[in-house]
Protein backbone atom coordinates (compact mmCIF):
# COMPACT_ATOMS: atom_id res chain seq x y z
CA UNK A 1 0.00 0.00 0.00
CA UNK A 2 0.91 3.55 -0.65
CA UNK A 3 1.61 5.84 2.17
CA UNK A 4 3.36 8.83 0.25
CA UNK A 5 2.00 12.01 1.18
CA UNK A 6 0.88 13.86 -2.13
CA UNK A 7 -0.38 17.37 -3.14
CA UNK A 8 -3.30 16.10 -5.29
CA UNK A 9 -4.67 12.95 -5.93
CA UNK A 10 -4.71 13.97 -9.59
CA UNK A 11 -2.66 16.58 -11.47
CA UNK A 12 -4.05 17.49 -14.95
CA UNK A 13 -1.68 19.45 -17.53
CA UNK A 14 -3.64 21.41 -19.91
CA UNK A 15 -6.76 23.65 -18.91
CA UNK A 16 -8.59 23.25 -22.34
CA UNK A 17 -12.19 21.46 -22.49
CA UNK A 18 -10.57 17.87 -21.77
CA UNK A 19 -8.17 18.70 -19.09
CA UNK A 20 -11.17 20.13 -17.98
CA UNK A 21 -13.53 17.29 -18.22
CA UNK A 22 -11.17 14.90 -16.70
CA UNK A 23 -10.33 17.47 -13.37
CA UNK A 24 -14.12 17.42 -13.30
CA UNK A 25 -15.51 14.17 -13.21
CA UNK A 26 -12.12 12.98 -10.95
CA UNK A 27 -13.30 15.18 -8.62
CA UNK A 28 -16.97 14.51 -8.10
CA UNK A 29 -15.87 11.12 -6.69
CA UNK A 30 -14.21 12.90 -4.09
CA UNK A 31 -10.32 13.25 -5.43
CA UNK A 32 -8.64 16.19 -4.87
CA UNK A 33 -7.52 17.43 -8.04
CA UNK A 34 -5.40 20.69 -9.62
CA UNK A 35 -5.56 21.95 -13.36
CA UNK A 36 -1.98 23.45 -14.60
CA UNK A 37 -2.61 26.57 -17.78
CA UNK A 38 0.29 28.10 -19.38
CA UNK A 39 -1.95 30.21 -21.47
CA UNK A 40 -5.98 30.60 -20.81
CA UNK A 41 -8.62 28.13 -19.19
CA UNK A 42 -10.74 27.07 -21.75
CA UNK A 43 -8.02 26.16 -24.55
CA UNK A 44 -7.70 26.11 -28.28
CA UNK A 45 -11.92 25.40 -28.54
CA UNK A 46 -12.80 28.32 -26.62
CA UNK A 47 -10.69 31.06 -28.20
CA UNK A 48 -9.11 29.97 -31.28
CA UNK A 49 -10.55 27.17 -32.80
CA UNK A 50 -14.38 25.60 -32.52
CA UNK A 51 -16.05 28.86 -31.15
CA UNK A 52 -14.37 31.41 -32.82
CA UNK A 53 -14.18 29.68 -36.61
CA UNK A 54 -18.04 28.85 -36.32
CA UNK A 55 -19.06 32.04 -35.62
CA UNK A 56 -16.90 33.64 -38.22
CA UNK A 57 -19.10 30.91 -40.88
CA UNK A 58 -22.64 31.37 -39.39
CA UNK A 59 -22.93 34.88 -40.69
CA UNK A 60 -22.19 33.82 -44.53
CA UNK A 61 -24.67 30.85 -43.78
CA UNK A 62 -27.52 32.88 -42.90
CA UNK A 63 -27.73 35.11 -45.05
CA UNK A 64 -26.76 32.37 -48.24
CA UNK A 65 -29.84 30.80 -46.40
CA UNK A 66 -32.17 33.86 -47.60
CA UNK A 67 -30.43 33.89 -50.52
CA UNK A 68 -31.96 30.55 -50.94
CA UNK A 69 -36.09 30.58 -50.77
CA UNK A 70 -38.10 32.95 -52.91
CA UNK A 71 -39.72 35.90 -50.62
CA UNK A 72 -36.79 35.81 -48.72
CA UNK A 73 -34.03 36.52 -51.23
CA UNK A 74 -36.02 39.92 -52.65
CA UNK A 75 -35.65 41.13 -49.03
CA UNK A 76 -32.08 40.85 -48.91
CA UNK A 77 -29.57 43.37 -50.19
CA UNK A 78 -26.08 44.18 -49.48
CA UNK A 79 -23.26 41.87 -48.23
CA UNK A 80 -21.63 40.83 -44.68
CA UNK A 81 -21.19 43.58 -42.40
CA UNK A 82 -17.36 42.24 -41.49
CA UNK A 83 -16.69 44.59 -38.49
CA UNK A 84 -20.36 43.50 -37.40
CA UNK A 85 -19.19 39.80 -37.82
CA UNK A 86 -15.66 39.90 -36.19
CA UNK A 87 -17.44 41.79 -33.27
CA UNK A 88 -20.01 38.82 -32.66
CA UNK A 89 -16.75 36.13 -33.02
CA UNK A 90 -14.80 38.01 -30.11
CA UNK A 91 -17.81 38.10 -27.96
CA UNK A 92 -17.63 34.32 -28.30
CA UNK A 93 -14.31 34.41 -26.55
CA UNK A 94 -15.30 36.88 -24.09
CA UNK A 95 -12.79 39.35 -25.70
CA UNK A 96 -9.66 36.46 -25.07
CA UNK A 97 -10.16 36.62 -21.27
CA UNK A 98 -10.82 33.46 -19.07
CA UNK A 99 -12.17 34.61 -16.01
CA UNK A 100 -15.42 32.63 -16.19
CA UNK A 101 -13.76 29.69 -17.18
CA UNK A 102 -11.21 30.19 -14.31
CA UNK A 103 -13.97 30.50 -12.12
CA UNK A 104 -15.95 27.86 -13.17
CA UNK A 105 -12.89 25.75 -11.96
CA UNK A 106 -12.95 26.81 -8.60
CA UNK A 107 -16.96 26.73 -8.02
CA UNK A 108 -15.73 23.12 -9.05
CA UNK A 109 -13.79 22.80 -6.48
CA UNK A 110 -10.83 22.28 -8.64
CA UNK A 111 -7.35 24.06 -8.04
CA UNK A 112 -5.71 25.88 -10.81
CA UNK A 113 -1.95 26.58 -11.41
CA UNK A 114 -0.90 28.87 -13.96
CA UNK A 115 2.69 28.43 -15.90
CA UNK A 116 3.70 25.48 -17.67
CA UNK A 117 3.73 22.04 -16.81
CA UNK A 118 6.41 19.56 -17.16
CA UNK A 119 6.53 15.91 -15.56
CA UNK A 120 9.96 15.95 -13.77
CA UNK A 121 9.47 12.10 -12.47
CA UNK A 122 7.23 9.54 -11.44
CA UNK A 123 3.72 11.58 -10.33
CA UNK A 124 5.56 14.58 -10.33
CA UNK A 125 4.80 18.10 -12.50
CA UNK A 126 7.03 20.90 -12.72
CA UNK A 127 5.46 24.47 -12.60
CA UNK A 128 7.78 27.16 -12.59
CA UNK A 129 9.68 26.53 -9.26
CA UNK A 130 7.11 24.65 -7.53
CA UNK A 131 6.98 20.59 -7.78
CA UNK A 132 3.45 19.36 -7.66
CA UNK A 133 3.26 15.88 -6.75
CA UNK A 134 0.05 13.70 -7.10
CA UNK A 135 -1.45 9.97 -7.46
CA UNK A 136 -2.22 10.15 -10.63
CA UNK A 137 -0.73 12.76 -13.62
CA UNK A 138 -3.22 13.10 -17.00
CA UNK A 139 -1.83 15.25 -19.94
CA UNK A 140 -4.14 17.15 -21.67
CA UNK A 141 -1.98 19.58 -23.90
CA UNK A 142 -3.69 18.94 -27.30
CA UNK A 143 -2.11 19.30 -30.45
CA UNK A 144 0.15 22.12 -32.10
CA UNK A 145 0.18 22.97 -35.85
CA UNK A 146 2.23 21.29 -38.43
CA UNK A 147 3.62 23.55 -40.68
CA UNK A 148 5.21 22.04 -44.18
CA UNK A 149 9.00 22.42 -44.84
CA UNK A 150 8.00 24.87 -47.91
CA UNK A 151 11.09 27.37 -48.84
CA UNK A 152 10.87 30.53 -47.77
CA UNK A 153 7.29 29.89 -45.36
CA UNK A 154 8.63 30.27 -42.34
CA UNK A 155 10.24 33.84 -43.00
CA UNK A 156 6.76 34.86 -44.80
CA UNK A 157 5.29 35.61 -41.28
CA UNK A 158 2.13 33.75 -42.28
CA UNK A 159 -0.84 33.22 -40.46
CA UNK A 160 -1.40 30.22 -38.54
CA UNK A 161 -5.78 28.84 -37.50
CA UNK A 162 -4.91 31.01 -34.34
CA UNK A 163 -4.33 34.22 -36.29
CA UNK A 164 -6.68 33.85 -38.74
CA UNK A 165 -9.70 32.87 -35.74
CA UNK A 166 -8.57 35.95 -33.74
CA UNK A 167 -7.57 38.43 -36.80
CA UNK A 168 -9.00 42.40 -36.45
CA UNK A 169 -9.30 42.82 -39.99
CA UNK A 170 -10.45 40.73 -43.18
CA UNK A 171 -6.97 41.00 -45.94
CA UNK A 172 -7.70 42.04 -49.48
CA UNK A 173 -6.61 38.58 -51.00
CA UNK A 174 -5.97 35.52 -48.55
CA UNK A 175 -3.99 32.64 -49.56
CA UNK A 176 -5.06 29.09 -47.71
CA UNK A 177 -2.65 26.35 -47.48
CA UNK A 178 -4.68 22.77 -47.05
CA UNK A 179 -7.67 21.01 -48.06
CA UNK A 180 -8.52 19.53 -44.80
CA UNK A 181 -11.64 20.68 -41.89
CA UNK A 182 -9.81 24.15 -40.99
CA UNK A 183 -8.83 24.88 -44.57
CA UNK A 184 -11.74 24.82 -46.14
CA UNK A 185 -13.87 26.26 -43.29
CA UNK A 186 -11.66 29.69 -42.49
CA UNK A 187 -11.46 29.79 -46.75
CA UNK A 188 -15.38 29.83 -47.28
CA UNK A 189 -15.82 32.38 -43.41
CA UNK A 190 -12.98 34.82 -45.29
CA UNK A 191 -14.51 35.15 -48.92
CA UNK A 192 -17.80 35.44 -47.29
CA UNK A 193 -16.30 38.82 -45.32
CA UNK A 194 -15.03 39.57 -48.43
CA UNK A 195 -11.52 38.40 -49.46
CA UNK A 196 -10.66 37.07 -52.43
CA UNK A 197 -9.56 33.80 -51.44
CA UNK A 198 -7.31 31.18 -53.24
CA UNK A 199 -6.89 27.34 -51.62
CA UNK A 200 -4.27 25.20 -52.40
CA UNK A 201 -4.42 21.36 -51.78
CA UNK A 202 -1.70 19.00 -52.90
CA UNK A 203 -4.65 16.48 -52.80
CA UNK A 204 -7.89 16.59 -52.67
CA UNK A 205 -10.37 18.26 -50.13
CA UNK A 206 -11.37 16.48 -46.71
CA UNK A 207 -9.29 13.24 -48.42
CA UNK A 208 -10.40 10.99 -45.03
CA UNK A 209 -14.01 11.06 -45.92
CA UNK A 210 -16.42 9.87 -48.53
CA UNK A 211 -15.14 10.91 -51.98
CA UNK A 212 -18.37 12.86 -53.06
CA UNK A 213 -17.58 14.80 -49.48
CA UNK A 214 -14.96 17.07 -51.52
CA UNK A 215 -16.60 16.96 -54.45
CA UNK A 216 -19.50 18.70 -53.50
CA UNK A 217 -17.43 20.90 -51.10
CA UNK A 218 -15.06 21.86 -54.32
CA UNK A 219 -18.28 23.01 -55.83
CA UNK A 220 -19.57 25.01 -53.43
CA UNK A 221 -16.51 26.63 -52.87
CA UNK A 222 -15.82 27.98 -56.18
CA UNK A 223 -19.43 29.08 -56.25
CA UNK A 224 -18.92 31.64 -53.61
CA UNK A 225 -15.59 33.10 -55.71
CA UNK A 226 -12.88 30.42 -54.02
CA UNK A 227 -10.16 30.01 -56.31
CA UNK A 228 -9.62 25.54 -55.66
CA UNK A 229 -6.21 24.64 -56.83
CA UNK A 230 -5.97 20.72 -55.96
CA UNK A 231 -3.06 18.41 -56.67
CA UNK A 232 -0.75 21.21 -56.63
CA UNK A 233 2.25 21.69 -54.81
CA UNK A 234 4.00 25.17 -52.69
CA UNK A 235 8.00 24.88 -53.93
CA UNK A 236 8.61 28.56 -52.60
CA UNK A 237 6.86 31.56 -50.45
CA UNK A 238 8.21 35.18 -50.36
CA UNK A 239 6.79 38.16 -48.73
CA UNK A 240 7.56 41.06 -50.91
CA UNK A 241 8.52 44.56 -49.47
CA UNK A 242 5.15 45.97 -50.09
CA UNK A 243 3.68 42.87 -47.41
CA UNK A 244 2.27 41.21 -50.51
CA UNK A 245 2.87 37.64 -50.35
CA UNK A 246 3.60 35.57 -53.57
CA UNK A 247 3.69 31.45 -53.39
CA UNK A 248 5.14 29.62 -56.54
CA UNK A 249 3.52 26.37 -57.12
CA UNK A 250 5.10 23.20 -58.22
CA UNK A 251 3.33 23.94 -62.26
CA UNK A 252 5.37 27.23 -62.29
CA UNK A 253 2.40 29.31 -61.74
CA UNK A 254 2.02 32.20 -58.74
CA UNK A 255 -0.21 33.16 -56.02
CA UNK A 256 -0.57 36.50 -54.34
CA UNK A 257 -2.07 37.34 -51.46
CA UNK A 258 -1.82 40.04 -48.46
CA UNK A 259 -1.86 37.18 -45.93
CA UNK A 260 -1.30 33.25 -45.74
CA UNK A 261 -2.92 31.02 -43.94
CA UNK A 262 -0.68 28.01 -43.25
CA UNK A 263 -3.57 24.81 -42.29
CA UNK A 264 -1.89 21.67 -43.40
CA UNK A 265 -2.40 19.66 -40.10
CA UNK A 266 -1.72 19.26 -36.47
CA UNK A 267 1.02 17.12 -34.21
CA UNK A 268 0.50 15.77 -30.60
CA UNK A 269 2.16 18.50 -27.98
CA UNK A 270 4.75 16.65 -26.36
CA UNK A 271 7.29 18.69 -26.92
CA UNK A 272 8.98 20.09 -23.41
CA UNK A 273 6.54 17.66 -21.16
CA UNK A 274 9.66 15.65 -19.53
CA UNK A 275 8.33 12.50 -21.60
CA UNK A 276 12.00 11.47 -22.39
CA UNK A 277 13.26 11.28 -18.80
CA UNK A 278 10.04 8.66 -18.83
CA UNK A 279 11.82 6.54 -21.25
CA UNK A 280 8.25 7.55 -23.12
CA UNK A 281 9.03 8.94 -26.58
CA UNK A 282 7.25 9.28 -30.32
CA UNK A 283 3.30 9.04 -29.93
CA UNK A 284 1.94 8.21 -26.72
CA UNK A 285 0.19 4.74 -26.72
CA UNK A 286 -2.87 4.54 -24.21
CA UNK A 287 -5.24 1.68 -23.20
CA UNK A 288 -9.25 2.14 -22.85
CA UNK A 289 -9.19 3.76 -20.09
CA UNK A 290 -6.49 6.65 -21.59
CA UNK A 291 -3.70 5.34 -19.14
CA UNK A 292 -0.55 5.23 -21.00
CA UNK A 293 1.40 2.05 -21.62
CA UNK A 294 4.01 1.00 -19.18
CA UNK A 295 2.94 3.13 -16.61
CA UNK A 296 0.31 3.04 -13.55
CA UNK A 297 0.09 6.49 -12.61
CA UNK A 298 0.03 8.45 -16.21
CA UNK A 299 -2.86 9.89 -18.58
CA UNK A 300 -2.80 10.97 -21.96
CA UNK A 301 -6.14 12.84 -22.75
CA UNK A 302 -7.87 14.08 -26.20
CA UNK A 303 -5.86 15.03 -28.98
CA UNK A 304 -2.65 14.49 -27.22
CA UNK A 305 -2.80 11.25 -27.49
CA UNK A 306 -3.61 10.88 -31.40
CA UNK A 307 -6.80 8.66 -31.46
CA UNK A 308 -9.78 11.34 -32.65
CA UNK A 309 -8.60 14.82 -33.07
CA UNK A 310 -11.97 16.69 -32.52
CA UNK A 311 -13.43 18.51 -29.22
CA UNK A 312 -16.60 16.30 -28.35
CA UNK A 313 -13.91 13.10 -28.91
CA UNK A 314 -11.51 14.30 -26.03
CA UNK A 315 -14.18 15.55 -23.95
CA UNK A 316 -16.23 12.24 -24.52
CA UNK A 317 -11.90 10.28 -23.07
CA UNK A 318 -11.99 12.52 -20.29
CA UNK A 319 -15.35 11.20 -18.85
CA UNK A 320 -13.79 7.54 -19.35
CA UNK A 321 -10.27 8.72 -17.81
CA UNK A 322 -11.32 11.33 -14.81
CA UNK A 323 -13.99 8.16 -14.19
CA UNK A 324 -11.24 5.38 -14.76
CA UNK A 325 -8.51 7.51 -12.45
CA UNK A 326 -11.11 7.70 -9.52
CA UNK A 327 -12.14 4.07 -9.84
CA UNK A 328 -8.47 2.93 -9.64
CA UNK A 329 -7.04 5.52 -6.72
CA UNK A 330 -10.37 4.58 -4.75
CA UNK A 331 -10.10 0.80 -5.23
CA UNK A 332 -13.23 0.65 -6.86
CA UNK A 333 -14.67 -2.07 -9.74
CA UNK A 334 -13.11 -0.91 -12.99
CA UNK A 335 -15.40 -1.14 -16.01
CA UNK A 336 -13.26 -0.90 -19.14
CA UNK A 337 -14.77 -3.88 -21.52
CA UNK A 338 -16.42 -2.76 -24.08
CA UNK A 339 -18.86 0.09 -23.90
CA UNK A 340 -17.90 -0.14 -20.49
CA UNK A 341 -18.23 3.23 -18.51
CA UNK A 342 -14.13 3.43 -18.25
CA UNK A 343 -12.81 2.59 -21.29
CA UNK A 344 -13.21 5.31 -24.66
CA UNK A 345 -14.95 2.79 -27.10
CA UNK A 346 -16.33 4.82 -29.71
CA UNK A 347 -12.65 6.22 -30.48
CA UNK A 348 -12.34 3.16 -32.84
CA UNK A 349 -16.24 2.92 -34.07
CA UNK A 350 -18.46 5.57 -33.57
CA UNK A 351 -16.63 8.65 -33.82
CA UNK A 352 -18.79 11.53 -35.31
CA UNK A 353 -17.26 14.64 -37.30
CA UNK A 354 -18.92 17.95 -38.66
CA UNK A 355 -17.15 20.30 -41.26
CA UNK A 356 -19.33 23.37 -40.56
CA UNK A 357 -19.27 24.66 -44.60
CA UNK A 358 -21.81 25.26 -46.64
CA UNK A 359 -22.69 22.64 -47.88
CA UNK A 360 -22.06 21.25 -44.55
CA UNK A 361 -20.38 17.63 -44.33
CA UNK A 362 -21.77 15.56 -41.46
CA UNK A 363 -19.73 11.80 -41.20
CA UNK A 364 -19.75 9.17 -38.12
CA UNK A 365 -18.15 5.62 -38.27
CA UNK A 366 -15.93 4.25 -41.15
CA UNK A 367 -16.09 5.71 -44.73
CA UNK A 368 -16.86 2.96 -47.54
CA UNK A 369 -12.89 1.94 -47.67
CA UNK A 370 -12.00 2.02 -44.28
CA UNK A 371 -14.69 -0.40 -43.87
CA UNK A 372 -13.24 -2.63 -47.02
CA UNK A 373 -9.72 -2.67 -45.05
CA UNK A 374 -11.12 -3.39 -42.03
CA UNK A 375 -12.01 -6.24 -43.93
CA UNK A 376 -16.16 -5.87 -43.59
CA UNK A 377 -18.58 -7.79 -45.82
CA UNK A 378 -19.84 -3.94 -46.97
CA UNK A 379 -22.63 -2.73 -48.56
CA UNK A 380 -23.46 1.10 -49.55
CA UNK A 381 -26.87 2.78 -50.29
CA UNK A 382 -26.74 6.71 -51.12
CA UNK A 383 -29.56 8.53 -52.07
CA UNK A 384 -29.85 12.60 -53.20
CA UNK A 385 -30.72 14.77 -50.20
CA UNK A 386 -32.43 17.28 -52.68
CA UNK A 387 -35.04 14.60 -52.91
CA UNK A 388 -36.41 14.12 -49.72
CA UNK A 389 -39.57 16.83 -49.00
CA UNK A 390 -37.61 18.65 -46.10
CA UNK A 391 -34.60 19.52 -47.72
CA UNK A 392 -36.77 21.17 -50.71
CA UNK A 393 -38.39 22.84 -48.37
CA UNK A 394 -34.99 23.88 -46.46
CA UNK A 395 -34.06 25.83 -49.74
CA UNK A 396 -34.86 26.21 -53.51
CA UNK A 397 -32.80 24.11 -55.33
CA UNK A 398 -31.23 22.37 -52.31
CA UNK A 399 -28.45 19.95 -53.58
CA UNK A 400 -27.04 16.74 -50.98
CA UNK A 401 -25.85 13.44 -50.82
CA UNK A 402 -26.16 10.72 -48.40
CA UNK A 403 -24.61 7.22 -47.89
CA UNK A 404 -24.89 4.35 -45.41
CA UNK A 405 -22.24 1.61 -44.97
CA UNK A 406 -23.47 -1.63 -43.39
CA UNK A 407 -22.02 -4.57 -42.20
CA UNK A 408 -23.76 -7.23 -45.06
CA UNK A 409 -23.06 -9.97 -42.20
CA UNK A 410 -24.25 -8.14 -38.88
CA UNK A 411 -26.43 -5.83 -40.91
CA UNK A 412 -25.89 -3.16 -39.10
CA UNK A 413 -24.73 0.27 -40.05
CA UNK A 414 -21.04 0.93 -39.22
CA UNK A 415 -20.88 4.70 -41.40
CA UNK A 416 -22.83 6.96 -42.54
CA UNK A 417 -22.00 10.43 -44.19
CA UNK A 418 -24.40 13.22 -44.98
CA UNK A 419 -23.43 16.50 -47.35
CA UNK A 420 -25.98 19.19 -47.81
CA UNK A 421 -27.28 22.13 -45.59
CA UNK A 422 -27.93 22.29 -42.08
CA UNK A 423 -27.11 18.38 -42.01
CA UNK A 424 -24.81 18.19 -38.91
CA UNK A 425 -28.57 17.78 -36.87
CA UNK A 426 -28.91 14.23 -38.70
CA UNK A 427 -25.36 13.16 -37.72
CA UNK A 428 -26.38 11.88 -33.62
CA UNK A 429 -29.20 9.46 -35.63
CA UNK A 430 -26.78 7.94 -37.43
CA UNK A 431 -24.12 7.54 -34.32
CA UNK A 432 -26.64 5.84 -31.73
CA UNK A 433 -27.66 3.35 -34.62
CA UNK A 434 -23.99 2.82 -34.97
CA UNK A 435 -23.32 2.60 -31.07
CA UNK A 436 -26.20 0.06 -30.52
CA UNK A 437 -25.56 -1.30 -33.29
CA UNK A 438 -29.50 -1.32 -34.24
CA UNK A 439 -30.01 -3.79 -37.16
CA UNK A 440 -31.66 -2.87 -40.65
CA UNK A 441 -34.59 -4.29 -39.93
CA UNK A 442 -35.45 -2.43 -36.68
CA UNK A 443 -33.97 0.66 -37.82
CA UNK A 444 -37.25 0.46 -40.53
CA UNK A 445 -39.56 1.10 -36.90
CA UNK A 446 -37.54 4.49 -36.39
CA UNK A 447 -40.26 6.43 -38.48
CA UNK A 448 -39.04 9.74 -39.40
CA UNK A 449 -41.53 12.74 -39.06
CA UNK A 450 -42.98 14.33 -42.30
CA UNK A 451 -41.51 16.92 -44.01
CA UNK A 452 -38.12 16.73 -42.19
CA UNK A 453 -34.61 15.79 -43.91
CA UNK A 454 -34.54 13.47 -41.42
CA UNK A 455 -36.53 11.85 -43.98
CA UNK A 456 -33.68 11.04 -45.94
CA UNK A 457 -33.57 7.53 -43.73
CA UNK A 458 -36.50 6.29 -45.07
CA UNK A 459 -35.28 6.86 -47.88
CA UNK A 460 -31.84 4.82 -47.70
CA UNK A 461 -33.41 2.04 -45.90
CA UNK A 462 -35.41 1.71 -49.14
CA UNK A 463 -32.94 1.71 -51.26
CA UNK A 464 -31.16 -0.87 -49.21
CA UNK A 465 -34.08 -3.18 -48.84
CA UNK A 466 -35.22 -5.30 -46.03
CA UNK A 467 -32.66 -8.17 -44.84
CA UNK A 468 -34.05 -11.69 -46.05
Amino acid sequence: MDTTTYDYDLVVVGAGPVGENVADYATRRGLRAAVVESELVGGECSYWACMPSKALLRSGHALRAARRVAGAREAVTGSLDAAAVLARRTSFTDGWADDGQAAWLASAGIDLVRGRGRVVGPRAVQVGERVLTARAVALATGTVPVVPPVAGLADAAPWGTRDATSADHVPPRLVVLGGGVAGVELAQAYASLGSRVTLLSVSGLLDREEPFAGEHLAGALAADGVDVRLHVTPTRVDRRADGVVTVTLDDGRVVEGEEILVATGRRPSTGDLGLDALGLSGALRVDETLRVEGTDWLYAVGDVNGRALLTHQGKYQARAAGEAIAARLRGTPLDDGPWGAHAATADRAAVPRVVFTDPAVASVGLTEARARESGLAVRTVEHDLGSVAGAALEADDYTGRALLVVDADRQVVVGATFVGRDVAELLHAATVAIVGEVPVDRLWHAVPAYPTISEIWLRLLESYGRPS
